[in-house]
């Protein structure tokens, strides 16, 4: 399929990519001991500083194609490069944020967000220096000795956020952060992460099931085939101005537009990942 009306191609697109795969296969040996093919011959670039979402339908290889950029798996064929270099391990410089939080229950916000400064060797002084400068630009100054059962969800993802960026990371890695999240509270975290991705320009791959939400945040939306085997189908530019503002960019015409050509690619996958489940629900009864 030709997919040149909608790829990718302002100035980032001519940087050395950020991350690269090239024909990525995964497959994961299930507890029956057969194999289960996540993703098959996955092709995908992402310059430095660019924002790239991914959709698709459940069971397509989302979330597997960022323990691949983070190390935290490895392919089972073809190759995983982060700024030129082969993914051998955890890869340096990533930051991961995942749909559930990664905050320790027993220490305050503070401690919290200190711990990635702590981990990396500077000192107690500056480290609690940076967490402070941190929680306060998400939001959550005075809030700095809370433990995470005293705040809110959407105040427990600021904390997951000042976490994943107070280390600057040259790349960070997004699960459906913001999932769990009512309407209104995740259309502020998003202008959040917008503003302060803005700040340090990470190349961002952020996985979600939202399409209104991908479109809003990214440079460039990758739509995924149904699993299994799921690989990249279209990736579209969106060309819409920065800086925005989640809640009002919905209503501007090309947002509309971009919605309806990028939800004609995906809509497909949808019908054939949910008929998929249907027949495999039929099946098993």
């Amino acid at each position: 399929m030709s997919t040149a009306p909608h790829l990718f191609s302002t100035p980032l697109a001519t940087l050395r990519p950020a991350i690269d795969l090239k024909n990525v296969t995964k497959r994961f040996t299930t507890p029956d001991g057969s194999t289960y093919t996540a993703i098959r011959d996955m092709t995908l670039q992402v310059a430095p500083g660019e924002f790239c979402a991914i959709v698709g339908p459940t069971g397509c290889g989302k979330s597997t194609s960022l323990t691949l950029i983070s190390g935290l798996e490895r392919p089972s064929a073809g190759s995983v490069s982060v700024h030129g270099e082969p993914v051998k391990g955890i890869t340096p410089g990533v930051g991961f944020m995942f749909q559930t939080d990664a905050v320790l229950p027993w220490k305050s916000v503070l401690d919290n967000v200190a711990m990635g400064p702590k981990f990396r060797g500077i000192d107690k002084a500056n480290a609690i220096a940076s967490a402070k400068d941190w929680i306060r630009r998400v939001g959550l100054a005075g809030f700095e000795d809370r433990f995470p059962h005293q705040l809110s969800g959407g105040m427990r993802k600021r904390v997951a956020l000042a976490q994943s960026l107070i280390n600057e990371p040259e790349i960070l890695l997004m699960d459906e952060p913001f999932s769990a999240l009512d309407v209104q509270t995740r259309a502020i975290m998003s202008n959040e992460l917008l503003g302060l991705w803005d700040v340090t320009k990470p190349a961002v791959v952020f996985v979600t099931h939202d399409l209104e939400e991908a479109i809003a945040l990214a440079d460039k939306v990758v739509v995924m085939t149904a699993g299994p085997g799921g690989t990249v189908k279209e990736t579209f530019a969106i060309d819409l101005p920065r800086p925005r503002v989640v809640q009002e960019i919905r209503f501007d015409k090309r947002f509309v537009d971009l919605y309806q050509q990028i939800w004609e690619s995906l809509r497909s996958e949808v019908d054939t990942a949910y008929s998929q489940s249907t027949q495999t629900t039929g099946k098993a009864s």
